[in-house]
């Protein structure tokens, strides 16, 4: 394996996103995208170790310090975005390697299938400047928009939206401070966020080389 060309720096911020194989759904129902959200808090933690991979709801007492701090995420039904800071040495790789592990081994067990369901390793880039960081929060947030989705799809999405707008307690969620506090109130973010989507949505639709400067072709 390649060594990964991104160095993980504590204290620094990253997205962090995936797809199924051949863009196949990482989540065909209610269940599969609750586990994930579920594991997602779950596996956030030094000390959650072992059986937790198999499906187990084995509960610790003690997590342990967080892996990561998770500022923002979406999970559509065939990809998942994070942006997300260390907290701990190894903190992003472990985390990714525990949440995508035991959700390969949940998703195969439940269809009963076998082999890969993600395209590979996780990708990764870094946030290298405070604008790019507040519209990488606005896309994450308002993901299941930029990709339009609706009906069913639109039922197998879930992001950190209302922990924004409407302060609604997240436990997936970390310290979201270096957001908020850029913004009177949750309107002005709001509006902030829904004023730049329709430039994403044309970004998405126009640029080829999205992943290069944060959205990812799906």
């Amino acid at each position: 394996m390649s060594e990964r060309k991104i160095k993980f720096e504590i204290g620094e911020y990253y997205h962090i996103y995936n797809r199924g194989v051949e863009s196949r759904n990482i989540f065909s129902d209610s269940e599969d995208l609750n586990y994930f959200a579920q594991r997602t808090s779950e596996f956030n933690g030094t000390n959650v170790v072992g059986g937790i991979y198999r499906g187990s709801l084995k509960k610790y007492k003690d997590k342990g310090e967080r892996l990561v701090n998770i500022v923002c995420y979406a999970f559509n039904p065939n990809h998942f975005h994070f942006l997300l800071s260390p907290l701990v040495e190894n903190g992003v790789e472990s985390f990714l390697q525990r949440l995508c592990t035991g959700h390969v081994m949940f998703f195969n067990n439940k269809y009963n299938r076998k082999g890969r369901l993600f395209q590979g390793v996780f990708k990764s880039v870094y946030v290298d400047s405070n604008t790019y960081f507040l519209h990488l929060s606005a896309y994450i947030n308002l993901n299941h928009r930029v990709h339009q989705l609706r009906g069913e799809a639109s039922q197998l999405s879930k992001t950190s939206w209302n922990n924004y707008i409407l302060r609604e307690n997240d436990v997936l969620l970390g310290d979201t401070t270096i957001i908020t506090d850029q913004f009177k109130n949750p309107k002005e973010y709001q509006k902030f966020a829904e004023e730049i989507l329709p430039s994403i949505i044309e970004r998405k639709k126009s640029l080829k080389e999205l992943e290069q400067i944060m959205i990812d072709e799906i």
